[in-house]
């Protein structure tokens, strides 16, 4: 074999595995990335249910509430304000 095949195929030997070894590890970090996105998007839900959850039991405390006590809107507005001064 002449030096000029052998540069060559050791030229090609070298970048084939030098591909597989790039593609192996960007497969990895693609990976991980992926995995690192569920992760993300679990602890999102949790927190959306933690809230759902306090939503309802402040809905259900002011339900509650509601039922023993009379409550007003407020009615803090210029037409209360106005009516309440020509009384």
């Amino acid at each position: 074999m002449s030096r000029a095949s052998q540069f060559t195929l050791a030229g090609t030997f070298f970048g084939a595995i030098g591909i597989v070894v790039f593609v192996h590890a960007s497969q990895r970090s693609e990976k991980a990335l992926m995995h690192a996105g569920v992760i993300r998007d679990y602890e999102q839900q949790r927190v959306k249910r933690e809230r759902q959850a306090d939503f309802e039991m402040q809905k259900a405390l002011e339900e509650e509430y509601r039922k023993v006590q009379t409550v007003s809107d407020g009615g803090g507005g210029p037409a209360s304000q106005q009516d309440a001064g020509t009384k």
